[in-house]
């Protein structure tokens, strides 16, 4: 949806802004040109390819976006969402024919008109991802990890499209959530430790998420209480959960002890619990490869890593050595 939305804007405006007076002034003047006439006019091909893409983002945008709201109705009320949809659709559709009428009338131009439309459409789209972040921000963790490595998920299908469940993963490097988040296809809500949470620009993706920050007991209390509070309250809403029960990002790269706080969350609010394994992101620039920063420059382009899901477990049979023995079998070693 961000990337059908970001489409429309940039396409709309190319073909406002880009449009050759000669092959424009055809438009507005509606000039019967035959089509052999019109191609060689310049730019003409350029005003075509714009309007082109302009309905290939369109559908970019709208066909995830129907999926969605199937995906997040209910079931018994999925047909009126969809009706309601229509109805609103049909009045803006109504509204925008009665805009675009009164704008020429004014003495707005057709190019012009197209400029208008692509500002209106920026404006909303980026007051509607302030609104709901998650959209934009699943986004680009799909983009900044495709764009720096190449993923491989298994077993995805494991995690349930509707219902809450506490996913339990390994922890290797500081863009394990993003990498987790751009695999799955729900909104997942990350408890993290808190100084990686408050790090400088990786904080403003991880608040955009919901990520719950949580420290040691002993040395911030009311963080660990209040992390224990919100998980349990999000759980009950229905979400899925993610927490690193090592507790902390791993220093050698092998897996360390789990810690009891899972277990807690489990006896407050018992849901299935779900392994993952993050392969291959040890000895990245995210790991705690090395101290020094040149040791942890990436080696190679598009790098290969692997998350692999299992299947869930009930909560009564989840134990700290269980659910290690599991993680470790769904890892795999470089």
């Amino acid at each position: 949806m961000p990337f059908g939305s970001i489409g429309l804007t940039v396409f709309a405006l190319d073909l406002g802004l880009g449009a050759p007076q000669r092959a424009a002034s055809v438009v507005e003047t509606s000039q019967l040109v035959d089509a052999a006439a019109f191609l060689h006019m310049p730019g003409s091909w350029r005003m075509l390819l714009d309007a082109g893409l302009i309905g290939v983002f369109g559908g970019i945008f709208i066909v995830p976006l129907y999926a969605l709201m199937q995906q997040r109705a209910r079931p018994e009320a999925v047909s009126r969402v969809i009706s309601a949809n229509n109805i609103i659709n049909s009045f803006f559709i109504v509204a925008a024919a009665i805009f675009g009428a009164v704008a020429l009338r004014n003495g707005l131009t057709i190019p012009q008109l197209f400029v208008a439309v692509a500002i209106m459409n920026a404006a909303v789209a980026i007051y509607i991802y302030s609104l709901v972040p998650e959209f934009l921000l699943r986004f680009l963790s799909w983009l900044l990890v495709h764009v720096i490595y190449r993923l491989r998920v298994t077993g995805i299908e494991k995690i349930p499209e509707h219902g809450a469940a506490l996913l339990i993963c390994n922890h290797v490097s500081f863009v394990d959530p993003i990498v987790i988040s751009a695999a799955c296809r729900r909104p997942v809500r990350f408890i993290m430790e808190a100084s990686i949470f408050r790090m400088p620009v990786l904080n403003v993706v991880f608040r955009g998420m919901k990520a719950i920050p949580v420290a040691p007991q002993k040395e911030e209390p009311e963080t660990y209480e209040r992390a224990f509070q919100v998980v349990a309250q999000e759980l009950r809403d229905g979400q899925l959960v993610c927490i690193f029960p090592e507790g902390r990002l791993t220093a050698d790269g092998a897996v360390r002890e789990f810690r009891a706080g899972m277990l807690r969350i489990l006896k407050e609010t018992p849901v299935p619990v779900i392994p993952l394994a993050l392969s291959n992101l040890w000895g990245s620039m995210f790991s705690r490869f090395s101290k020094s920063p040149w040791k942890r420059l990436p080696r190679r382009y598009l790098a290969k890593i692997r998350l692999a899901v299992g299947e869930p477990i009930p909560p009564e049979a989840v134990t700290l050595e269980g659910l290690r023995e599991r993680v470790l079998a769904l890892r795999v070693e470089p």
